[in-house]
């Protein structure tokens, strides 16, 4: 109960809830406005729910059906995935039947479409790409807090977890899968394009991943070396590994310091190189993905220590 309510009490978990609930009120959002109205069955639970109400003849609605799909799928994530990961899940995939059914009776997706149709864009296209803009961003938040929109990023997760397929890819094969689902109840022509529109969001997901959660891989050649390593160590608060290298011209001995650095953290290392007057051949890179250690409290123990 201790170990809860200190949980409850930190700035984190506020702020996270914040962004868990805006990311699956844009999801839900895409969901309502663009799937429902014009039936296009893209690899997600949200389209796996709408061919099952259908096959239902409408007895269960689509926001019950997602509610109850996500509840299977959140017990695995609990044992599959971790505890963090499945209670912030649960809390995302709680709300989007509620979220659902606040804009069907409040904003009903009826008064923005023309008589006979049954497009919010006029064009299923159009609905398409919307809805893969707006989920995709929701997504990629969400997996860079630990957390997931449920449903079909449950089984991406799994997947990227226990294969090591990138996020994108995942959420692309287990996205084909529900779409062909499709079948039952559209015409081929709806089927392609809910395939692409699954192609296409697997794309955007990787595409905001990387840009959310890019770092800088940093190489640097000096033989001032120890004075940029007491840098990034006391000042920057990161880690670096120091490798003995022989320049291949020069044939001289010197020291190769490599360190992962955010954007921010990489502008102030090359501020300080630069002031300083430090002779030294620097190479950088980008790293969309870490595994192991990273330290997200940077300016917290900075804080801390001063």
């Amino acid at each position: 109960m201790k170990k809860l309510l200190s949980i409850l009490c930190t700035k984190k978990f506020w702020i996270e809830l914040v962004i868990m609930t805006l990311a699956m009120t844009i999801a839900s959002a895409a969901v309502y406005y663009f799937l429902v109205p014009s039936k296009l069955i893209i690899g997600t639970i949200s389209g796996l729910s709408i061919v099952l109400s259908a096959l239902s003849g409408g007895a269960v609605s689509v926001p019950t059906m997602i509610f109850v799909i996500n509840a299977i799928l959140l017990v695995l994530a609990y044992f599959l995935i971790g505890k963090e990961f499945g209670a912030k899940t649960v809390y995302t995939a709680l709300i989007v039947s509620p979220i659902m059914s606040l804009l069907d009776r409040w904003f009903p997706w009826q008064n923005l479409v023309e008589a006979g149709t049954t497009s919010v864009m006029g064009d299923p296209w159009f609905d398409l790409l919307c809805f893969v803009l707006l989920l995709s961003a929701s997504q990629a938040v969400l997996f860079s807090i630990n957390a997931s929109t449920g449903g079909l990023d449950i089984l991406a997760k799994i997947i990227n977890k226990y294969l090591h397929f990138d996020i994108g890819k995942s959420v692309s094969v287990a996205g084909a899968v529900i779409c062909c689902t499709a079948f039952a109840i559209n015409p081929f022509r709806m089927v392609v394009i809910g395939l692409i529109g699954t192609w296409i969001n697997g794309i955007v997901v990787d595409y905001f991943t990387t840009m959310l959660n890019n770092k800088k891989r940093v190489c640097i050649v000096t033989h001032e070396h120890e004075r940029v390593r007491q840098y990034i160590i006391n000042d920057l608060h990161r880690g670096c590994t120091l490798y003995d290298v022989v320049g291949g011209y020069s044939n001289q001995h010197s020291i190769e310091l490599q360190a992962l650095l955010s954007k921010d953290d990489f502008a102030e290392l090359m501020k300080f190189i630069n002031t300083n007057g430090i002779n030294a051949f620097i190479t950088a890179g980008n790293v969309s993905e870490i595994y192991g250690l990273w330290n997200k409290n940077r300016k917290e123990k900075k804080n801390h220590a001063e």
